[in-house]
């Protein structure tokens, strides 16, 4: 079987961001997002972006350039674009060397043509849950509905991924399931990571 990707997002404490990344994990993300209780805040706490692990910006239909700006500074290789964002956004932030994530929100009414007018510009997809706010929701959607998708750009799976579920993953036969992106399920509070959920169904995934 192939080793899927691991992506911890909301990471929001330094010292928790320092023990996630001693897991195995591939990708670190970062909210952008002010209504999210996640974000990082206005002055985020010192050191949270001093990872060697790939970092990922998420922003929430937030302005080309202020993506730009932010994902110089702060060293971010990739980004993940989870609003209304046009493809024309994505194109401006990968024509600057940025690598795009792109979500959708999806439950069993979600057409996966939607998908098609992204196949050349974002590196991946992210598939999460349909809810009133652009992630976090805690909740899973149908993850027969993945068979739905015959693209070809890969994706990760997100949307009440909890630290139960890594043989149900297993079993996803999707051949573009690339990655799995992990968040409130493995909180103690918004943002903090709980380190041995995680390196039990990390564990679990990769055996």
């Amino acid at each position: 079987m192939r080793e899927l990707r691991i992506k911890v997002c909301g990471m929001k404490f330094t010292e928790n961001r320092e023990q996630v990344e001693q897991l195995g994990v591939n990708f670190l993300g970062f909210i952008f997002y002010e209504p999210s209780k996640r974000f990082i805040g206005e002055t985020p706490e010192p050191g949270l972006f001093n990872s060697e692990k790939t970092k990922v910006g998420v922003f929430v239909d937030e302005n080309a350039f202020e993506i730009l700006g932010l994902a110089k500074n702060l060293g971010f290789e990739y980004v993940q674009l989870h609003g209304k964002e046009n493809p024309k956004t994505c194109g401006i932030l990968k024509s600057q060397g940025l690598k795009i994530i792109k979500a959708f929100s999806v439950n069993e009414k979600f057409k996966f043509s939607e998908t098609k007018a992204w196949e050349k510009v974002a590196d991946f997809f992210l598939f999460d849950t349909k809810s009133s706010l652009p992630g976090g929701s805690g909740k899973k959607f149908d993850w027969k509905v993945l068979d739905k998708y015959q693209g070809h750009t890969p994706f990760f799976l997100s949307g009440g991924i909890g630290p139960d579920d890594a043989k149900a993953i297993k079993e996803i036969n999707h051949p573009k399931l690339t990655g799995v992106d992990l968040n409130s399920g493995f909180e103690d509070a918004p943002g903090l990571k709980n380190i041995e959920n995680l390196k039990r169904f990390i564990n679990e995934l990769k055996k």
